[in-house]
């Protein structure tokens, strides 16, 4: 098996039993750097096709055990939209025109011209990419719509919308912050489908999933016997993503190491595959998340300072749900025909005082937690949503708290107006403010977003009023 350089994403396969055609084959696409990949029998062909993502089989039609006509034909049972094409001799014409017939692309006949294998072999890699880029597009609009039909009606939403709008335009590296369930990865593919890189793939990866010995073999990939088990070449997810957008949710959980070895591939945008020496070059726009601040990371040395700089181009805040009253309405009633038509019943709406309950509840789990309310309470109801129905507890204790009461105010004997209400105003921040941290658990960034400051406002009052992260 022999590969050459890179052009096209993935490798035309070259089949013949005769070894000095493959090798002429390869030889000329090599000059084209177009990258192939040879087989000298249908067999080994079909074990070719089923490990590795090719773009296009060049087949010689006369072969021993298998000829061209039958490998096209349990090709296109492994993937009906592999472009085949036929070589055969001026003679066997007759058996080009049967694969034509049984779907091969197109056919070239021995002997033939190097321009004329040129002209062929690039006609059948840009079709096969115009299919490719039409059969994202099209899955893409059928699974995702807009932000406004997902999210929400909110100025929130609205404000999104427009961030989403201007950064997608460009190919900035995004950072994308917010709570767990708040729809980060749906931002995320909102900004890959309004991009020039929609017809291409979008690759999310969880960086908290992966164990930490498999993070870089699933990122860059490796080839055949680069380590014990593996037995065959595998893409990484940046070239599975070529053209398109890599998604690394919680990218603060990606281990030290391999934030070093990510960052050398945004700067010089080729990977090293394990057990491979040449890079392989990748074009791909990186989009990151995380449910931190990653600021905070900085602190504590999650994330590099360096691989944080190169990743924030761009920072999207996705608001949390209990700062999104208005949505929260809508999203339950979508949630509600949702259901309705998966499990074929018709709870027609919620009564006012659920409604009051879902409006009133803090949704530590954002609209994730929503939509988990609304499916049961959907499976539990016969009509309508009532109280009952709702499985969630009460309102949070930060929403109970009241403000300082007069027992907690300085004395205010002796002291002029303005001083008085200066002692007080401190107080009532200082106690609000430990309350917030005291709620979010030391989380000075959550504590921001949940009282809707911004989160160097807060940094600094922490400082200036002497309070500690655990609230006290």
């Amino acid at each position: 098996m022999v590969e050459t350089t890179k052009k096209n994403k993935n490798p035309v396969l070259i089949v013949d039993d005769e070894k000095c055609i493959c090798k002429l084959l390869s030889e000329l696409l090599q000059q084209e750097e177009i990258k192939s990949l040879s087989a000298y029998n249908g067999k080994e062909a079909l074990q070719i096709i089923r490990s590795e993502m090719i773009d296009l089989v060049l087949a010689d039609y006369a072969m021993p055990g298998m000829n061209g006509l039958e490998l096209l034909k349990q090709v296109k049972k492994i993937d009906s939209d592999l472009p085949v094409v036929i070589i055969t001799a001026y003679a066997d014409v007759q058996g080009a025109v049967e694969a034509m017939r049984a779907g091969a692309h197109d056919y070239m006949a021995k002997p033939f011209e190097h321009h004329e294998v040129v002209r062929v072999v690039y006609k059948a890699l840009e079709e096969r990419d115009i299919k490719r880029r039409l059969a994202n597009m099209s899955n893409q609009l059928h699974k995702y719509q807009n932000l406004r039909t997902m999210m929400g009606h909110s100025i929130f939403i609205d404000h999104l919308i427009l961030e989403v709008n201007l950064v997608a335009k460009s190919d900035f590296s995004v950072i994308i912050l917010g709570e767990t369930g708040t729809g980060k990865e749906l931002v995320a593919h909102a900004i890959h489908n309004a991009s020039s890189r929609a017809g291409y793939p979008f690759i999310p990866v969880d960086c908290g999933a992966i164990p930490t010995t498999l993070v870089e073999s699933e990122l860059f990939g490796y080839e055949k016997g680069a380590f014990t088990g593996a037995q065959t070449r595998k893409e990484g997810k940046f070239v599975s993503a070529e053209g398109g957008t890599l998604f690394m949710d919680e990218i603060q959980n990606l281990p030290s190491s391999s934030q070093v070895k990510l960052l050398r591939v945004l700067q010089e945008k080729k990977v090293y595959p394990i057990g491979r020496n040449k890079p392989v070059d990748v074009n791909v726009r990186l989009l990151t998340a995380s449910n931190k601040n990653l600021e905070d990371e900085l602190e504590s040395n999650s994330i590099r300072r360096d691989l944080y700089y190169r990743l924030n181009e761009f920072s999207i805040n996705i608001p949390p749900l209990r700062q999104r009253k208005d949505d929260i309405i809508y999203l339950a009633k979508r949630f509600l025909d949702i259901t309705n038509i998966e499990l074929n019943k018709s709870v027609k709406n919620l009564t006012e005082s659920a409604l009051k309950i879902l409006l009133s509840y803090n949704w530590p789990g954002n609209v994730r937690q929503l939509k988990s309310t609304i499916r049961r309470a959907v499976l539990l109801a016969d009509s309508i949503i009532t109280d009952g129905h709702l499985d969630i507890k009460d309102s949070s204790p930060l929403q109970n708290e009241h403000l300082p009461t007069n027992d907690t105010f300085s004395s205010w004997s002796g002291l002029p107006f303005k001083e008085i209400i200066k002692n007080n105003t401190i107080a009532i921040e200082r106690r609000i403010l430990a309350q917030a941290l005291k709620y979010t658990g030391g989380n000075k960034a959550k504590a921001a977003r949940l009282l809707q400051i911004d989160y160097k406002t807060i940094h600094t009052k922490v400082k200036q009023l002497g309070i500690s992260l655990n609230g006290g």
